[in-house]
């Protein structure tokens, strides 16, 4: 999961809660780089927490890197995600970033969009940018066209597994609860665009596959592919009880890209790779998306 998961008032959905909508904002750029966050005081006032929930989303954050926080001074954001070209597309070190990516896309007159990822939340959280963008008259595409493909749930994952089912599957309904709350924000902002006539054509659809992503991919706009692989590490968890337990846990938000291009050569790196990861998201939405 992409934010850490605890339950109740000490954590749960009130910390996800926080989590996500800090990482949102820091993703989104509402937080830029080197910029200041609210402070403690000001957080748990907005979101109705305790300072305790605030106190640990931001020292996960800070434990993740996304942010910087000193006493006395406050939290600042260094964080921002970047993605690498293949040195056969620009200059070596070239970088740029996932929302300005995205952002280019719909600056388009036609926007396609097909993902593969774990929850759906770095997605929404650049879809509500673009949302806000298209509502203040700033760009009008006249379609839209998202599919997104998550892991049915069904599906054994290898994250968050203590050996004990019962702790396993209380970590396995969370991420599920978390993954179910992005989807809706999903579904809120493509509807919210449909209702207000914004953009002519509007097409979302979800499908569910029986395979884990160990990576997520995002197939812009049928000429750009971005593609990395989740990142894996230990993280503590707290249950209802309170109990601490130590398991494999994944960045999403944070995950870095690697960029390729479509371009005119059909033998290039750029031009192979969207192919192939086109026609493979098509055929697997097609044959075993549900």
């Amino acid at each position: 999961m992409t934010g850490g998961t605890s339950t109740g008032e000490r954590g749960g959905k009130e910390y996800d809660r926080v989590a996500a909508a800090l990482r949102a904002r820091i993703t989104s750029g509402e937080y830029p780089l080197n910029g200041r966050l609210p402070s403690q005081r000001e957080l748990a006032d907005e979101f109705d927490v305790s300072r305790d929930t605030v106190q640990r989303v931001l020292r996960d954050l800070k434990s993740e890197h996304w942010i910087e926080s000193r006493q006395g001074s406050g939290s600042r954001v260094i964080w921002k995600q970047r993605i690498h070209l293949p040195r056969s597309e620009k200059e070596p070190g070239h970088q740029v970033t996932l929302g300005e990516l995205i952002a280019e896309a719909f600056e388009q007159s036609e926007v396609t969009l097909d993902v593969f990822t774990l929850t759906s939340e770095s997605l929404g959280a650049h879809l509500r940018t673009q949302a806000e963008r298209i509502q203040a008259g700033r760009i009008s595409p006249q379609g839209i066209a998202l599919r997104v493909l998550l892991p049915s749930e069904s599906v054994e994952m290898p994250y968050w597994r203590t050996g004990d089912t019962t702790h396993d599957e209380v970590l396995k309904e969370r991420y599920l609860d978390l993954r179910r709350r992005h989807t809706a924000t999903l579904r809120t902002l493509v509807s919210d665009l449909r209702a207000m006539k914004l953009v002519p054509s509007v097409e979302f659809e979800i499908r569910h596959i029986g395979l884990v992503p160990y990576s997520k991919l995002y197939l812009v706009n049928k000429v750009q592919a971005l593609e990395g692989p989740y990142e894996v590490y230990m993280r503590t968890f707290e249950l209802d009880d309170g109990l601490e337990i130590e398991v494999p846990d994944v960045i999403g938000l944070g995950a870095g890209l690697t960029h390729y291009v479509k371009d005119d050569d059909p033998s290039s790196q750029g031009t192979e790779f969207v192919e192939k990861q086109q026609a493979w998201f098509a055929s697997v939405w097609e044959l075993f998306g549900h």
